[in-house]
């Protein structure tokens, strides 16, 4: 009978407490912020002071019952909950909780403590768009360098979130580049290297603070600016060649492939542009081919060809060395792909020994051109044949170059001789030239007036000498000659004394002369007509 009293006074308690819960006025009291899905606890005043009996009302356009700390009163949802005896717990939150809530409180009195609740819900989920170029397998976008770029982000929530843009570059801070509603986009105009890292797109819900963000790698591709290079180089640990091919100026690396040519087959595909040819792929004269691919440069590619050629050799086949003097043998290797190595050796009795450099020998190289030097020559060891040896994975090439060793020769004897000689020809010269031209000395004695009569004395004293001599050793058989030849005889001597007798100004003599020559004329006829006269 009580227990039946009991409970409709508890109703009209409840009932009173509700119609005096909806005088309380709306937005006073506290602020409790949840989110959807998620638990919130909603505190009735002062969490420390002594509790009475505590009821949970939701304002709406009727109060709503929620649940009482008398335990004869069940909760109107099981997701609601008394903690401590009075604070409202309410669990997996949706959209349709948020409101205003009445704590009412009965001890000593009624008490009412109203609290707003606000359910926030999102950011959903961020979408985010990038006007790239491309992107790679791994989610990241790339651009060419010098092009325009356009970024756009966007998301939903309860309340609309805030939407920004942040860019971090791969070493600094965080940069903001835009901020907008829900809704934030922004261009790039003539995208630089600069500009590459990561940019993130970030929603913010205002009511719970919480964030969701997208972030996109960016990076700023550009092509090489040059045309590839090829080289064959002489891998000499392995005996290998190498073949290497580079095209600078761009990023990423490029990609290469390298080619047989004629023929186009396939020696090998990288990134490093380098391949390695075993003996079998290696001869002389044969042509290979590489082409170079990026992901931002011409569709096609570029190329470049090598040629792998042995090397040929190209010295002076003797060379000569005085004892104790220096001398220098110069190789020069030409046509060489890859460059050869030069090496020196000595044809003796190791063939094989490479020459080292030391005091006696110096070996230097410039480029392709290598010089042995041997200081202090000697006959017995620096003297013979001397080998240059050119190498590269191609072929080898050899050639002898003989070195000979001489004493060394006096020059200033040797000048010496030759100038005496060239004086005692010319004296020789100028002698029979004198000799033998007795006309050249009177033309010029004439043209020196009389001043040069000694000198024609002397020539003609020595043909009158000459003349007695002869005369002298004249046997008797001589004197019996014709009358002719003894008349020519007479007359050459007389003439003789008178160029004799006109030099020396002796004219007494001349006349003399004269007289005599006349008479032996005279007599010389006289004799011939007789002889002519017929018997």
């Amino acid at each position: 009978m009580a227990a039946g009293v009991r409970a409709p006074q508890l109703r009209v308690l409840l009932c009173l407490g509700a119609l005096l819960a909806r005088a309380v006025p709306a937005g006073v009291g506290a602020v409790i912020i949840g989110e959807a899905h998620g638990n919130v606890t909603l505190l009735c005043g002062n969490a420390s002071a002594s509790r009475g009996l505590v009821t949970w009302y939701r304002n709406d356009s009727e109060p709503i019952f929620l649940l009482t700390s008398n335990s004869s009163l069940p909760p109107a949802a099981p997701r609601f909950s008394l903690v401590n005896a009075s604070a409202l717990h309410i669990g997996n939150l949706s959209l349709q909780d948020e409101g205003t809530y009445t704590c009412q409180e009965v001890l000593n009195g009624t008490r009412y403590f109203p609290v707003w609740l606000q359910v926030a819900d999102g950011p959903y989920q961020v979408e985010v768009n990038i006007s790239a170029t491309g992107s790679l397998p791994n989610g990241t976008r790339f651009v060419t360098q010098g092009s325009q770029v356009a970024f756009s982000c966007g998301s939903g929530g309860r309340p609309p979130p805030r939407v920004e843009w942040w860019f971090r570059a791969a070493s600094g801070a965080a940069e903001l580049f835009g901020s907008n509603g829900s809704h934030s986009s922004f261009a790039l105009l003539q995208v630089s290297t600069s500009l590459q890292g990561n940019f993130t797109c970030v929603a913010t819900n205002t009511r719970s603070g919480r964030q969701r963000q997208v972030t996109t790698e960016l990076l700023v591709y550009s092509p090489p600016t040059s045309a590839p290079l090829c080289s064959a180089e002489a891998s000499w640990a392995s005996s290998k060649l190498r073949l290497t091919c580079r095209w600078d100026g761009g990023y990423p690396e490029p990609h290469f492939l390298w080619t047989e040519e004629p023929g186009g087959m396939i020696v090998g595909s990288s990134k490093l542009g380098v391949e390695m040819l075993n003996n079998s792929q290696v001869e002389d004269g044969k042509t290979f081919k590489c082409l170079g691919t990026h992901i931002v440069g011409p569709e096609s590619g570029a190329s470049c060809v090598v040629q792998i050629r042995s090397p040929s050799l190209l010295s002076e086949p003797m060379k000569t060395c005085f004892v104790g003097g220096n001398v220098t043998l110069t190789c020069q290797v030409s046509g060489a792909s890859p460059l050869a190595r030069i090496q020196w050796l000595r044809n003796l009795s190791q063939p094989e020994a490479v020459l080292q450099p030391s005091s006696h020998y110096l070996i230097t190289q410039a480029g392709q051109s290598s010089n042995l030097t041997v200081h202090n020559c000697s006959q017995d060891l620096d003297e013979g044949y001397y080998v240059c040896r050119a190498e590269n994975p191609v072929g080898v090439r050899e050639v002898d170059i003989w070195l000979s060793v001489k004493e060394p020769v006096n020059v200033g004897s040797i000048v010496g001789t030759v100038i005496s000689l060239v004086l005692l020809g010319v004296a020789t010269v100028l002698g029979l030239l004198l000799y033998y031209s007795p006309v050249f000395c009177w033309k010029g004695g004439t043209l020196r007036a009389q001043n040069m009569g000694d000198m024609m004395v002397l020539v003609d004293s020595e043909e009158e000498e000459e003349a007695e001599g002869a005369e002298e050793e004249e046997d008797a058989d001589v004197e019996e000659e014709t009358r002719e030849e003894l008349s020519k005889e007479v007359h050459k001597h007389g003439h003789i004394h008178r160029v004799t007798a006109l030099v020396n100004g002796n004219l007494e003599q001349l006349r003399s002369g004269l007289q005599d020559l006349q008479d032996d004329n005279s007599a010389q006829q006289s004799d011939i007509v007789q002889e002519d006269r017929p018997v």
